[in-house]
This record gives structure tokens, sequence and C-alpha cells, in this order.
């Protein structure tokens, strides 16, 4: 079974069944993970990150509100 007809075949699946599906690909991943060398988990990381870089340009949607970080989100009557 191919990745997108898994993706089309959970909306039609109960809850519980994608609860299932979710903890056992989860349970793969930390499996794949466990079994790698430190090197392979190193150059996953450093592909994680470059991936990430975009997500954190000036712009994005990830940093859009930090514009706001100097200003108080509390306005409390005196």
């Amino acid at each position: 079974m191919e990745t997108k007809e898994i993706l089309q075949a959970l909306p039609n699946l109960s809850i519980s069944d994608r609860l299932k599906i979710a903890e056992s690909a989860l349970q793969l991943v930390l499996q794949e993970k466990h079994s790698l060398t430190k090197d392979e988990q190193k150059c996953q990381l450093t592909l994680a990150a470059i991936t990430a870089i975009a997500d954190y340009a000036p712009g994005s949607e990830l940093n859009i509100f930090s514009d706001l970080e100097e200003e108080d989100f509390c306005d409390y009557p005196d």
C-alpha cells in the first residue's frame, strides 16, 4: 500500500483505528531511531535542521508574531 492510499483511507477509519496506526508508526520510527549509529543520527538531525531553516526565515508563519515580542499582551485595568 502506498503512502497516498494510506492517507486517503485514514478519514474513513474510526478514531481507535487511527490511534492504533499512529502508535504503530511511532513505534517503528523509534525502533529505527534506536538502531541508527551516532553518525547516522547526526546526519538525520543535520538534514532536519536544514529543512527547518525556511520555517524560521523572516516572514515565515512561525515567527510572524515576533514583531510583538516587546509589546505587553495583557492590559489589566487599574
